[in-house]
């Protein structure tokens, strides 16, 4: 599908707090300050590309309001408290052009069992399989190959996307989009050494996903082994992410790629979890910390904590001794120069 906006069509959706320039092109793209050509649109999200506003040839840029510089002949800058926000409103209304949901209806290669409910305006897809006692609510999308199993509860303006997998007697509530391959409700991991063999605990909880938590690519959430295992209103959870049995997880929370949960962890509100990061099991995360990418952590945190390294230290601690861990083997060489020098010292003066 060919774009077609025009300046004013762009003022309309980002409602820019000013701007200055005037520009006549279609913006038919989007792209990086300096790949940008006239008919673009771009953007200045991240400080470290300033210097690259001025030589761009986009024909129209985001900027935040602090920013100071001409546009060209030809080209408007449009000012606003946060670019990348602003550019976000603009590409919703984009996906909404390309991918638009479908009509409601059911299609005809969906099962869809005796007893479940699905709301006249929802939209179930092609080769669905929707078992007894599920209720889907207003507007939610399902989309092609998604099993939802027995007694599950979905809310409002859902989406779930292709072979997504919901388990029996999950929950989720409104506006939860989940993206391709979430599993929702696999079985937590629980053994118990019995004799010579482990011997499986069953699972019979299950998972609670709470309004407008948005799940990424891949990522596994099981259910408890009693009671819920729950994720918090507003929190964001990337790709390829393990969140283990019986974890809460509080509200507005961002859970970056390829993070491990283990079982019975309380992760607060507003906690920022960075890639590949990995929590011992019954363990809190206090509200607001922030853990950086590849972190371990394996006792409690305190509310506001900043931890990075493995085992996770004090942000600012862990980049002290990461400062010094490069000076080691240097140290050791004045260390080896001592002892040498301690040596000639030592020795016996000729007479």
């Amino acid at each position: 599908m060919q774009l077609a906006f025009s300046a004013a069509d762009i003022a309309a959706i980002i409602q820019p707090l000013s701007s200055k320039g005037t520009t006549h092109s279609v913006i038919n793209g989007i792209a990086a300050l300096n790949l940008a050509q006239i008919g673009d649109l771009s953007f200045l999200g991240n400080s470290k590309y300033r210097q690259e506003v001025a030589a761009s040839a986009a024909s129209i840029i985001l900027l935040p309001v602090d920013y100071v510089g001409e546009p060209r002949q030809g080209q408007q800058y449009f000012f606003v408290e946060k670019p990348s926000v602003a550019l976000a409103r603009l590409c919703a209304r984009i996906e909404q052009l390309l991918w638009p949901k479908p009509k409601p209806g059911i299609h005809p290669t969906a099962v869809i069992a005796m007893g479940a409910r699905i709301a006249a305006s929802a939209t179930v897809g092609p080769l669905c399989l929707i078992e007894a006692g599920v209720v889907v609510g207003e507007r939610t999308h399902i989309e092609a190959q998604a099993f939802i199993g027995r007694n599950v509860a979905i809310g409002s303006d859902c989406w779930l996307m292709p072979r997504v997998t919901i388990a029996s007697e999950c929950v989720l509530r409104d506006r939860v989009r989940l993206q391709s391959g979430v599993v929702v409700g696999s079985d937590g991991f629980g053994y118990e050494f019995v004799a010579d063999h482990h011997e499986k605990i069953p699972q019979v909880g299950n998972v609670v996903i709470e309004s407008d938590v948005e799940i990424g690519a891949n990522t596994t959430l099981d259910r408890a082994r009693f009671s819920h295992t729950v994720v918090g209103e507003g929190t964001k959870i990337d790709n390829l992410v393990q969140i283990a049995h019986n974890v809460r997880i509080g509200r507005h929370c961002m859970i970056c790629s390829q993070v491990g949960i283990s079982g019975s962890v309380t992760v607060e509100d507003y906690v920022v979890l960075g890639g590949q990061a990995g929590l011992a099991g019954h363990l809190t995360v206090g509200k607001g910390s922030k853990i950086d990418g590849q972190s371990g952590i394996n006792s409690d945190l305190a509310p506001g904590s900043f931890m990075k390294g493995t085992p996770a230290l004090p942000y600012n601690l862990e980049q002290r001794i990461n400062v010094l861990r490069k000076r080691i083997p240097d140290l050791f060489k004045r260390v080896d120069a001592l002892e040498t020098k301690l040596v000639d010292l030592k020795k016996p003066s000729a007479p």
